[in-house]
């Protein structure tokens, strides 16, 4: 197996299934309803859907850069889109969306020959390493609210 696989393979123990530190961010998302996702048990914490749409951000930006475009550390509403709609239809669609981009990086970095990783934080390397860190990482926040808000509303 060569390193580009290796990275595809960690991302998609991080967002799909079998990370070693606990859920990966689908199974932190998994029974998640609207009204949960839109909650806010944490007042000054990001919601569950915020998050989706954050990670989902970053995996794109992700994805877009590995498949030749100039990298940009995003901000603003690019970094936290903002949650415009709290129906049935835009959540699934947001778990939808974050799941094609998931796909759709892993498929970009399995095909993205090993010698182009590079080296140092300005690499794909990083990069990508960095995309598994940050699902890893807003994965435990999700479980944390997702407990949260099931206290909140049994």
């Amino acid at each position: 197996m060569n390193e580009s696989l290796r990275i595809a393979d960690q991302l998609h123990r991080s967002f799909f299934s079998g990370a070693w530190q606990g859920p990966s961010v689908k199974e932190a998302l998994a029974g998640i309803d609207a009204a949960s996702a839109a909650m806010r048990p944490l007042p000054e914490a990001h919601s569950i859907w915020e998050l989706t749409h954050h990670l989902r951000a970053w995996i794109v930006e992700a994805d877009e850069t590995i498949r030749g475009k100039r990298y940009e550390s995003i901000k603003g509403d690019r970094d936290w889109p903002p949650v415009t709609d709290t129906s049935l239809e835009a959540w699934q669609r947001a778990l939808h969306s974050i799941e094609q981009a998931a796909l759709s990086l892993e498929d970009a970095v399995r095909a993205l020959p090993p010698e182009k990783l590079g080296e140092g934080d300005k690499s794909y390397y990083y990069l990508l390493h960095g995309i598994a860190q940050h699902n890893t990482y807003h994965a435990g926040q999700i479980s944390l609210l997702k407990k949260l808000a099931s206290a909140s509303h049994p």
